[in-house]
């Protein structure tokens, strides 16, 4: 009896881990939370320009301290796009800037996220937090584009 309610249970996840009918292509609307959680960097090259595309993470220090998690990132030329996460207490935000680049993204509070986004040809950028202060106590950090 045990084995024959195993094997009804592993039929009905079975049949209800192939989703839907919905025609859409979109991986990102799968429900798999542990996908969202760190993304790695990805590359498509869709699109006008044929240039790559780069999603990196990054995130505030939890103890309030000015610092990020990474004091490096690396990415391929085209479109970069950094998600700060900030756990933190104190608001901050994620900006780039270098080579005739200067984007900084909206500053947050605590479980916020900050954004910035911006074309770059290979060479050398600085990240950084554009709170007041922030990025002269130390929060920054390099990305290379190659």
């Amino acid at each position: 009896m045990k084995r024959t309610a195993l094997i009804a249970a592993i039929a009905a996840l079975a049949v209800a881990g192939c989703g839907s009918d919905d025609s859409s292509d979109d991986s990102s609307a799968s429900s798999d939370t542990t996908a969202s959680q760190a993304p790695a960097p990805t590359t498509d090259s869709g699109g006008g320009g044929g240039g790559a595309t780069t999603d990196l993470q990054l995130a505030a220090d939890e103890s309030g301290a000015l610092k990020f998690d990474k004091s490096s990132l690396e990415a391929k030329a085209g479109k970069v796009t950094i998600t700060m996460d900030n756990p933190s207490p104190v608001p901050h935000a994620v900006g780039l800037e270098g080579n005739g680049v200067d984007e900084d993204g909206k500053t947050v509070s605590m479980d916020g996220k900050s954004v910035v986004t911006a074309d770059l040809k290979p060479g050398s950028y600085t990240f950084y937090c554009p709170v007041d202060g922030h990025k002269a106590a130390g929060m920054e950090g390099t990305l290379t584009v190659k």
